[in-house]
């Protein structure tokens, strides 16, 4: 499976438990969680194919574990523009962000050279 995808399944899926997060870190948004859930799942796709895209580029898991951490929080900070609920959206989009570029770079399939070999 080439990096892209890999990093948008993983940051899909981890973006269902980013969401989820809400009820622990603020349980006043619980009528609002399926939203919320939605959201983050989003959120988490785009986060995942940027990261997996950088990936396939650079190749290296340092820059990939850096960029997924501003990617994350980035997003994350956009979403919590406005509402107040900054660290509760941004904590776990950076961690989001920090691993789907590690496992992008280490499980999201070889470069296209080794490939071929």
């Amino acid at each position: 499976m080439n990096k892209p995808v890999f990093g948008m399944l993983l940051g899909g899926f981890l973006g269902i438990f980013d969401g989820l997060s809400a009820l622990v870190s603020a349980p006043q948004t619980r009528p609002e969680i399926v939203g919320i859930v939605i959201g983050s799942t989003i959120k988490g796709v785009v986060t995942g194919l940027l990261i997996g895209l950088f990936e396939r580029k650079v190749r290296s898991l340092p820059l990939g574990i850096v960029f997924g951490l501003l990617v994350g929080a980035f997003l994350a900070f956009l979403v919590a523009l406005g509402n107040g609920y900054y660290w509760q959206i941004i904590l776990p989009g950076s961690l989001l962000g920090v691993i789907v570029g590690y496992a992008t770079y280490r499980y999201g399939g070889r470069p296209a050279a080794a490939a071929s070999r």
